[in-house]
């Protein structure tokens, strides 16, 4: 008779197979084979107690069928599902699936798919772990209360279509607050003295007459003329001299939220196409010594590092780079994230013989580069502190006082193998009280900006450091917010489509608990008590349902219908679809009910049997006319946003008296050279203010 090992994933299984004997079968269940129904609540709930009643998809019909009969014929049944709570849920509903007892059934966990961490946890067997597993099935019938009892409602008062999660309702709050930020921002004009002395020498002002000068301190033209105008003929020399040496400290090895926040940045990818990656990494992919896990396991938020790779790690370290690079001690990294479970690692890769060099002749180009960066990262973590040394000097006249930075590297440290060097500025010798040449001195404009959108990156930094969700929840989040166009990503950045500010308004409102990032930290937080046996999962659950409920109640009645998209009794011309009248951005118009794949739209305006599309889902016009707070350069009337066949413009409202037009935003701002009216360009380089008449520019925001 065979030993049965039963996986969730056919690549895994794949992998386990090639360190075993013949006398192991291993099988993958192919992901959840039991779930909650997806035609029904299926959650029954008497005397405050919830029953989920979990089903075998016909999906998985198949597969279970192929498990019975392996597990009928086996000598013993291994659990080994991934190590999180998810993984062992699965392997609960694999035991119930194939009619055995979850606590009889060995259950073995591995960090890393390779021959030695699996016959070790062969010979160490442990039982399933119910408290994970009450921890998990407590957040899936939460997620199933209100995605079933609350998306209904959205739906009715809002819009077909809409869904509400008690994470990603709070994740899309977040994105909509910052455009808020963004659209209430109020750009202030300031000024910097550019000034080089010999030698090109770039300094910054940090005195003048007496007085300290920062960022906002110089806010109009004529104060940076005078100051100019001041110091432009002046005699400088320098003051003081300071040099100070400063260590760098390289950064802990990875976990899910830090992994993908760095290869967003680095490498360009979405947290959705790391994770993918990552999973074939840590599935098995071929190596020079055969098939195997390249990485640990890639679902994680602890820092922990198994003893035998760090020992690992600092004798590659001695041996490649020297005594040096190597720290007298090993470096340990204690977790800081919010419910972080310990027992795992942190991500690393598993064979550090397997060199990037090493593993360019047997992975994909964007395995690699995952690969690589888990690699240097994991090296890197345990190496010694960059030493850098940087180098301020003080340049002092009767009026002004420069300060004028350098910096050069006195050791690499872990840079070598792992960071991003900034390159040495280094200044000349020079000693106090010897004269400095003043070769240029200008004035520059410049606008305050307003605060960045969230990047992909951006927003998992943001939710972790909120307790919002956990590590494998990040990537399907925001996987849904874009799916389900919600936020939109334009040039790395999310942003809310108009759907998200009616969604997240009634929210507020409502049901607050459900945007609110306290509430949804502190729901994470209980979830992490159950899995450590503080508290019971069936409480947690009749804690939140029943207000929960009383909520909805009373959103039925008491929640005015904002309906985005209302039936206006009429056919596409162009798909033969349902024509609807929509809320965009600048007011109500007629679009098709089957966009994204029809793009027609009318103005609102228009004639009812109009069979003239415009290929966007925004009107070409508007029943009233948005007006900017910025008067007319000609004639001081109003400004106002009008439309034609080629898009938006900005013209007089006193048209055709006034011949004002403009293909881009007036602004309040004035140039600084000629004093006439400012406009805003999105350009390629990033968002500038060009002037209107002699085309001076500047730069307020970067792409």
């Amino acid at each position: 008779m065979k030993d049965l090992i039963i996986v969730e994933s056919p690549a895994k299984a794949r992998t386990i197979k090639n360190f075993l004997s013949k006398n192991y079968d291993v099988i993958a269940s192919k992901g959840h084979i039991r779930d909650l129904p997806k035609t029904s609540f299926g959650i029954k709930i008497e005397d405050e107690k919830f029953t989920p009643e979990y089903r075998v998809s016909l999906d998985h019909s198949k597969i279970v069928k192929e498990i019975k009969e392996l597990a009928k014929g086996a000598n013993e049944i291994y659990l080994a599902t991934d190590e999180d709570r998810e993984g062992e849920a699965i392997a609960f509903h694999i035991a119930n699936a194939i009619g055995k007892e979850a606590s009889t059934l060995p259950r073995i966990v591995f960090h890393e798919i390779t021959k030695t961490a699996i016959d070790n946890a062969l010979k160490h067997p442990r039982k399933i772990d119910m408290n994970s597993v009450n921890a998990q099935q407590a957040r899936r019938l939460l997620d199933r209360i209100v995605g079933y009892k609350l998306s209904p409602l959205l739906n009715l008062k809002i819009q077909k279509g809409l869904s509400a999660g008690r994470v990603q309702s709070a994740a899309l709050k977040i994105i909509v607050d910052r455009e808020r930020e963004i659209r209430a921002f109020k750009p202030v004009e300031y000024y910097s003295i550019d000034t080089k002395f010999k030698t090109d020498l770039d300094a910054e002002l940090v005195k003048f007459e007496g007085k300290k000068i920062e960022k906002l301190t110089i806010t109009n033209a004529d104060r940076a003329k005078y100051i100019v105008d001041a110091l432009k003929n002046e005699k400088f020399s320098v003051r003081e001299i300071e040099s100070k040496d400063r260590k760098i400290q390289p950064s802990p090895p990875f976990m899910t939220s830090t992994l993908q926040q760095s290869a967003s940045n680095r490498l360009g990818f979405s947290p959705k196409k790391t994770m993918m990656l990552a999973q074939t990494l840590y599935e098995g992919v071929q190596t020079h010594e055969g098939f195997m896990g390249a990485i640990t396991y890639m679902r994680t938020d602890s820092l922990n590092l198994a003893k035998e790779a760090v020992e690992a790690a600092r004798e590659l370290i001695k041996n490649e780079f020297g005594k040096d690079y190597l720290p007298p001690k090993a470096v340990h990294y204690a977790t800081s994230s919010k419910g972080a479970q310990e027992a795992h690692e942190a991500i690393r890769p598993t064979n550090l013989n397997f060199t990037p060099e090493i593993a360019a002749k047997f992975l994909q180009k964007d395995e690699l580069r995952l690969y690589t960066l888990i690699y240097n990262r994991f090296l890197a973590c345990q190496m010694s502190a960059c030493v850098s040394q940087t180098q301020n000097l003080f340049v002092v006249s009767d009026k002004g006082e420069f300060k004028i930075s350098g910096r050069k590297v006195l050791f690499d440290g872990f840079y070598r193998v792992y960071g991003d060097m900034d390159k040495d500025k280094i200044l000349p010798n020079l000693n106090v009280g010897d004269e400095m040449k003043l070769e240029s001195i200008k004035e520059s404009q410049h606008f305050t900006e307003p605060p960045a959108r969230y990047s992909e990156a951006g927003l998992v930094k943001k939710l972790e450091s909120l307790g919002i969700g956990r590590p494998s929840t990040y990537a399907p989040t925001i996987s849904l917010l874009t799916s389900r166009e919600y936020v939109r990503v334009e040039k790395k950045q999310l942003i809310p489509n108009d759907v998200a500010f009616s969604m997240i308004g009634v929210l507020e409102e409502h049901f607050n608990d459900i945007v609110d990032s306290e509430f949804t930290s502190h729901l994470e937080e209980k979830l992490d008590l159950i899995a450590e046996d503080k508290a019971d999962w069936q409480k947690v659950l009749s804690e939140f349902y029943y207000p929960f409920m009383d909520k909805i109640s009373e959103g039925k009645t008491g929640i005015k219908s904002l309906k985005v998209a209302t039936p206006i009794g009429e056919k596409c011309p162009q798909c033969g679809g349902e024509l609807v009248k929509r809320k965009g951005r600048y007011g109500e118009f007629i679009a098709c009910s089957n966009f994204p794949k029809c793009k027609y739209s009318r103005n609102i305006t228009s004639e009812a049997n109009s069979d003239t599309g415009v290929q966007t889902a925004e009107p070409k016009a508007k029943k009233e006319l948005v007006k900017l707070d910025v008067p007319c350069p000609k004639c001081g009337g109003v400004i106002v946003e009008r439309f034609s066949r080629r898009g938006k413009f900005y013209g007089c409202a006193n048209y055709p008296k006034c011949d004002f037009i403009s293909n881009y935003e007036p602004t309040e701002h004035k140039c600084s050279e000629c004093g006439s009216m400012m406009v805003k360009k999105e350009l390629k380089k990033g968002t500038f203010l060009e002037c209107t008449k002699c085309k001076h520019k500047v730069q307020i925001g970067e792409n």
